[in-house]
């Protein structure tokens, strides 16, 4: 038996902001200043209507901000030249920075402790006033080179995941002590230019954080975190507390000292690890973005980190348009990590497919999540309501309206596809159309890795199998007959897909 929805086309609807418009996610900065991924932001821009982009690694030394003198006696040179490529790059783009204050450039560094490939240092300063004469100096050129009143339209977060110990080498107390030097460091320039925190992981430390800030007369315009589907919320495990730093993956033994028993026993505790079951409600994004809305009080918030997992196939759509549907209201601005394959955190695989965060693959190619974003963005701002939502825990209905087309985002998910089958769904359109046209984003439909796979996986594709891959990773839409002011759309949605209906008021 079908599930059935009603939806009057004509309803005025509710006022519904793209808030995951106003900002996605990259890797690290020095990957800014490629241009396959330029080209890959500059599509997303235009065809998503991105605003924001954030990424990791602005101060690292593959941006060769801080330079270390090679020989005895050579002074520390201080150079914002690959920043401005990056950033002229993005204003001519359309876009705008959120710009991620951090890591350490190791010149100034206290420990050794390094985060992903790229080695970005991941410490406190060995001295406080060198990391504030860097912010300052950064701050004033930035104003200098684009202007105050554009600086000030910006975001400037302090550091990310300062409560997981492979991100940050110190305490809570010793963030704090870090944001604070650092928005002080930035208002000092210009009042008006907004600072944040805490860009903590699993919606840690918000409370902590604004009491610091407000107890102390802090600078806090926002408050950001992360969170993740796979997150457990409760955990604490390997996570900086107040005043000791988590065992974070410092705890991960070096394999070359570990006998042959020893490696096996370590390796099946990571394997047990990283595959643990997901035991999350279904809705717990949605859970905790209202914690932390309550948690932030009436600072903006700011998720500049998120997404639903399984990058290159249909699930991912799935999984967002569920999210997008709940977290209504929530947010100010949610990130999605992130734009590009190209993604150096455990180095560059260059594989077509390899499960990576990107909306686009190495290639540029539009994964299912990146047509849904699309229609997203083309779709209107305007909600309308639905009778009978709910009927299904898992199929459900997001319909927008622009005041002449309404698209029906229909979507079929569960976490982790625990609970799921192909469900029948009809929808009840009330009200005179010209035409009724839908989509689908499944299996057989909208699949570009799948196109991969039949191919036979090729590690590198032709430009002939290439250009086969970028035609299955298109929409195809489909007319259907229409019939006066009543019409029933009948879909069948396979687990984690999505169907995109499309009706143009007469």
């Amino acid at each position: 038996m079908a599930i059935e929805y009603g939806i009057c086309l004509t309803e005025q609807g509710r006022p519904y902001p793209h808030y995951w418009e106003k900002c996605v996610g990259s890797c690290h900065a020095a990957t800014l200043l490629r241009s396959d991924v330029q080209d890959h932001i500059r599509k997303a821009h235009r065809e998503i209507g991105f605003q924001y982009i954030r990424f990791h690694g602005l101060l690292d030394d593959d941006m060769s901000v801080v330079i270390k003198g090679m020989f005895p006696g050579q002074t520390t040179q201080i150079s914002f030249f690959n920043i401005d490529r990056v950033f002229d790059f993005l204003l001519d783009t359309g876009m705008k920075p959120f710009v991620e204050l951090g890591f350490m450039p190791e010149a100034y560094a206290s420990t050794e402790q390094t985060t992903f490939h790229y080695r970005g240092f991941s410490s406190m300063p060995k001295k406080d006033e060198d990391w504030v004469n860097l912010i300052t100096l950064l701050i004033e050129h930035l104003e200098e080179r684009y202007g105050a009143a554009e600086v000030r339209s910006w975001f400037f977060e302090v550091w990310n995941e300062p409560n997981l110990r492979f991100f940050f080498d110190g305490t809570m107390k010793d963030y704090f002590h870090l944001y604070e030097l650092t928005a002080c460091a930035i208002k000092k320039v210009d009042q008006r230019i907004r600072v944040g925190g805490p860009a903590t992981s699993n919606n840690m430390w918000i409370p902590e954080f604004r009491a610091f800030c407000e107890e102390n007369g802090v600078p806090l315009d926002f408050i950001t975190t992360h969170h993740y589907p796979s997150d457990d919320p409760l955990s604490r495990a390997g996570m900086n507390t107040e005043d000791e730093k988590g065992p974070g993956f410092g705890s991960i033994p070096n394999f070359d000292t570990l006998s042959e028993e020893e490696r096996r026993e370590a390796m099946e505790k990571m394997a047990e690890f990283f595959n643990r079951e997901n035991n999350n409600p279904r809705d717990v994004l949605y859970q905790t973005a209202k914690k932390a809305k309550q948690e932030a009080g009436d600072y903006p918030l700011y998720y500049t980190e998120w997404n639903a997992g399984h990058y290159d196939t249909s699930y991912a759509a799935a999984g967002v348009a569920a999210t997008l549907a709940y977290n209504e209201g929530l947010v100010e601005g949610y990130s999605y990590w992130c734009i590009s394959d190209i993604f150096e955190e455990m180095g560059l695989h260059g594989l077509p497919f390899n499960n990576e965060f990107g909306l686009v693959n190495v290639y540029g190619v539009r994964k299912p999540c990146y047509r849904l974003f699309e229609q997203l963005h083309a779709a209107g701002d305007r909600r309308l309501s639905v009778k009978n939502q709910g009927a299904s825990r898992t199929a459900e209905v997001l319909p927008l309206s622009d005041g002449g087309t309404v698209t029906l985002f229909v979507y079929n998910h569960d976490i982790e596809a625990r609970d799921i089958r192909t469900e029948q769904v009809a929808l009840h359109l009330e009200g005179p159309v010209k035409s009724i046209s839908i989509a689908l984003i499944d299996s057989g439909h909208t699949n570009p890795c799948g196109c991969w796979e039949a191919q036979g996986k090729p590690v590198y594709p032709t430009k002939a199998q290439l250009a086969e891959i970028e035609a299955a990773s298109l929409l195809v839409w489909q007319e259907i007959p229409v019939n006066g002011t009543e019409n029933t759309v009948t879909l069948e949605l396979e687990p984690e897909s999505v169907a995109i209906v499309k009706a143009v008021l007469a």
